[in-house]
């Protein structure tokens, strides 16, 4: 349930010197069909970065055309398919979006995870609230129900040679730190970065951190 201001800061650090593409993650409640949208409208061969969700939509990308993607950066996400423990958790959620309470739902409930335990930012939770309300219930309910269907890309993974970047915060409680171990080991040739101290919206929290890593894949 985020837009492009979840890159802000490396919007600003990058767009003088590159063509930046940040494709909305809307319109299809299926992981394969939101890959297919990306790839419509992206150049023909392109370096890919995603986080959280936009992580699982990039491998998807590249499951989908392996030729395109020069280069891969993978935020604070997971290769695995939803475990069964989530997807018990997504009907109670979904049934609050549809009754209303999107705005609680994400203040109260979603929002808090994308930070450390005990250490929230109420600049970052206020944008995040304000993101979701932007998009409105109806991509909440199809990006849940394209998370709870996707595939398992460990294959995917083992089978990209290009430059690659794996990164993530020590804390981050929704994407945890053996899923990036796990990317990391089926591409050996990428670099695994650790953000101490922050959670999971790394680009947010920790902009100059996740700028400089990114400038070192994309020069790799």
């Amino acid at each position: 349930m985020c837009d492009a201001r979840l890159f802000a800061p490396q919007i600003a650090a990058f767009s003088g010197g590159r063509a930046l593409h940040l494709p909305p993650l809307t319109g299809a409640a299926k992981v394969e069909d939101l890959a297919a949208q990306v790839l419509a409208d992206a150049p023909p061969r392109f370096a890919l970065a995603g986080l959280s969700m936009g992580g699982i939509v990039a491998m998807e990308i590249l499951r989908h055309a392996p030729d395109r993607v020069e280069r891969l950066a993978l935020l604070n996400t997971n290769p695995l398919a939803e475990a069964d423990a989530v997807k018990e958790r997504r009907g109670p959620q979904l049934s609050a979006v549809k009754a209303g309470g999107l705005e609680a739902l994400m203040r109260d409930v979603i929002a808090p995870t994308y930070f450390p335990v005990g250490d929230p930012r109420p600049d970052i939770l206020g944008l995040c609230v304000e993101m979701a309300l932007t998009l409105g219930p109806d991509v909440f309910v199809s990006q849940s129900h394209a998370l709870m269907n996707r595939p398992d890309q460990q294959g995917t993974l083992c089978e990209f040679a290009g430059p690659a970047l794996v990164l993530m915060g020590e804390a981050d409680q929704l994407c945890p730190r053996d899923r990036h171990d796990l990317m990391h080991r089926l591409m050996p040739q990428s670099r695994l970065e650790i953000i101490r101290g922050a959670g999971h919206l790394t680009t947010l929290a920790a902009p100059e951190h996740v700028t400089a890593a990114l400038a070192r894949w994309l020069e790799e």
